[in-house]
């Protein structure tokens, strides 16, 4: 039921609230969790510790003082009267707090700073009798208050009550003492103890994990019905040929891979695989060998990457790769010039092009091949499923093969990937150097200028990113054009600084690229634009502002940059954030640089997050579920939803086939 059908009563301002939180149906604000619950337990003031939070009722006994800064910043400073202690109480950003009132009774929740000081996260204007125990706290946006989520939540759930399906059979729930599904909604929304959130939690978990196994297991069995594709016949003599002519000894983990994907086209059943490795660990080498696969099997290959540096990167790797070779290659992207681009799709239908790479561009209904073979998608996860499905419906039972540079280990892997087979690639290259990293807890390299300075005598070059473009009062963070001014009197005849960002053109981008790639650039500030495909071997040191702004994976990611060669990479992440959460992520980087075990600090830290991504349509998502914290449930729900799907005709599992056929309608008919 959608949440504005009349029977429920909500008003078009509380509707219009839950339609920016993307809340539209009865079943998404029902599973729009609490992501934390503000649990008041008052303490006497003698045992506060600096740092503590602390929750408390007082007397104000000082007028009310308010201030702004900033454009839309405020503050407020009152004292209350607390265990015959007086505390200086500072609130920032809440403009209604001037309407307090001297005398007037408050309770307050907040971080206690010492020397009877407390900088308040929130009050409520009455006595600590007066206010539930147990506050659940949602996720929102500016001018969307609590209450409006907390009252609508109330209201939809008293108009359900009594008809809220169990999708847990109830053999299930007995066995592992769960919840009924209404009893376990109304635990985590108006919890009345600690324990009550808890057995909700766990409830509603293990339907997550039961949900998402099951739909795995369905799209399993649908792939392995699938009519059967024709084998791909191709020399193995001359794949073997093509490895054996590479510059380097190609790993183990690569030749593993390649066997395992060369095994795939020569079956009968379609390909569905996932390439993950580490950054530079060699996976453009898996996709140059299975695309000449493809082409000496008499079809055409499609590489898809998520920008155009990227399509451009491929085009120069995979023509290093194939050198000598006859093979027909072009790139494909939306800024080229629209004669070049009718060329291109001319050469493509007739069959003249064996290889084609591309961005988006791909995706366009001009784009048609004569006999479309393998489709590799390269950085997977920035693609939606719509988005592979358009390329992969271009040819007729066409191998699919994915790739991702943000690796899970591979238990992990082989639980959330369950419907498609996963090669990891875990060693790296020879000669590659772990990038040196060290994190700077100020948000300037000042006091590392002079490594950065050896770097550029040294005759290598440097990569400075920001996390914007240009000033924004609402955004506080070093921008790339400002950077890029200091930088340039900084450096002044030492090095030339450039600018990368993606508010340029496509020639610009190129221009620049270029010119840093032939080191008539020294120094390139740059957004993350520069995150795959700028390989450039000379560049070994690389400046990250404001580096709590980015992932762990990310900024991982980016530093694979200065990995691209035999010589010492050098990353210095710069911060002034104090936040001890915030400061042990990025320590994890100085730590190491394996994207394994970033991946996993990454979960671990932050939790599950997008780490499914767009990874299959229909699949339900996990909201509480943790993929580290849980994998004891994980495992049992995986157990659990393969017993189910062999008997799921039974009459009890029909509340949970029925949910699942109605979310898994189109993907059933089309895998991926």
């Amino acid at each position: 039921m959608e949440i504005s059908n009349k029977e429920l009563k909500l008003t078009p301002k509380r509707i219009e609230a839950l339609h920016q939180l993307g809340i539209y149906d009865v079943d998404a604000l029902l599973s729009y969790y609490p992501f934390r619950y503000e649990i008041i337990k008052q303490s006497a003031f003698s045992t506060w510790k600096e740092k503590d939070k602390v929750h408390f009722e007082g007397e104000i006994v000082s007028p009310i003082r308010s201030w702004r800064f900033g454009r839309k910043k405020t503050g407020t400073k009152f004292d209350v009267m607390v265990d015959d202690q007086i505390l200086h109480i500072t609130i920032f950003n809440r403009p209604w707090a001037k309407q307090l009132k001297e005398g007037q009774i408050i309770t307050i929740s907040g971080i206690y700073q010492g020397k009877n000081a407390v900088t308040a996260i929130n009050y409520q204007a009455k006595p600590i009798a007066e206010i539930p125990t147990i506050t659940p706290v949602y996720a929102s946006k500016a001018g969307i208050q609590q209450r409006t989520i907390r009252d609508s939540i109330a209201k939809v759930f008293a108009h359900e009550k009594g008809h809220l399906l169990d999708f847990v059979p109830t053999s299930l729930q007995e066995k592992y003492q769960l919840l009924k599904k209404e009893e376990a909604i109304a635990k985590i929304h108006f919890p009345s103890d600690e324990k009550e959130i808890a057995s909700a939690y766990r409830t509603l978990k293990y339907e997550e994990f039961l949900k998402f196994f099951l739909a795995i297991e369905m799209m399993k069995q649908q792939q392995q019905t699938e009519v059967l594709k024709v084998p791909k016949s191709f020399d193995q003599t001359k794949i073997d040929a093509l490895i054996k002519k590479q510059p380097y000894a190609l790993t183990k983990d690569q030749m593993i891979t390649i066997q395992e994907v060369l095994k795939d086209l020569k079956s009968t059943s379609l390909m569905y695989r996932l390439v993950q490795g580490d950054v530079g660990c060699g996976k453009t080498v898996v996709a140059a060998i299975a695309l000449y696969a493809c082409v000496l099997s008499g079809m055409q290959g499609a590489l898809l990457a998520p920008t155009e540096i990227l399509a451009r990167q491929h085009e120069i790797s995979l023509k290093e790769i194939y050198k000598d070779l006859p093979l027909r290659i072009e790139t494909l992207y939306s800024q080229e010039t629209t004669q070049k681009k009718k060329e291109i799709y001319e050469r493509l239908e007739k069959g003249e092009n064996d290889i084609l790479i591309g961005t988006h561009a791909l995706l366009q209904d001009r784009v048609h091949f004569k006999q479309l073979g393998l489709v590799i998608v390269d950085e997977q996860q920035r693609f939606g499923v719509a988005q592979r499905r358009t390329l992969k419906e271009k040819g007729e039972k066409v191998d699919f093969l994915l790739m991702s540079a943000t690796p899970i280990p591979r238990t992990l892997a082989s639980s959330l990937y369950g419907d498609m087979e996963v090669s990891t690639i875990e060693t790296m290259p020879e000669g590659r150097k772990p990038v040196i990293t060290k994190l700077i807890k100020e948000n300037s390299f000042r006091s590392v200028l002079d490594e950065i300075n050896q770097i550029l005598d040294d005759g290598h070059q440097l990569y400075v990113i920001c996390a914007a473009i240009d000033k924004n009062e609402d955004y506080d963070a070093r921008n790339v054009m400002d950077t890029t001014k200091s930088l340039e009197k900084l450096f002044l005849n030492r090095a030339k600084v450039g600018t990368l960002h993606g508010k340029m053109s496509s020639q610009e981008k190129q221009e620049v690229m270029q010119a840093f790639y032939n080191n008539e650039i020294q120094v390139l500030v740059s957004t993350t634009v520069v995150e795959v495909g700028m390989n450039v071997v000379n560049a070994t040191g690389m400046i990250i502002y404001d580096s709590d702004r980015f992932g762990m994976s990310q900024i991982h990611q980016l530093r694979g940059r200065i990995q691209r060669g035999s010589e010492q990479g050098r990353c210095y992440l710069l911060t002034d954030a104090s936040d001890s959460h915030t400061l042990e992520r990025l320590e994890v980087l100085e730590k190491t640089s394996n994207g394994f075990e970033i991946s996993y600090e990454d979960l671990r830290l932050r939790g599950p997050g997008d780490i499914l991504g767009t990874r299959q349509s229909g699949v339900p998502d996990f909201v509480l579920g943790n993929i580290i914290e849980d994998t004891k449930m994980i495992e049992v729900a995986r157990s659990d939803a393969k017993e189910i799907y062999t008997r799921l005709d039974n009459p009890m599992y029909q509340n949970l086939k029925g949910y699942l056929l109605r979310q898994n309608e189109k993907n059933l008919s089309f895998v991926d």
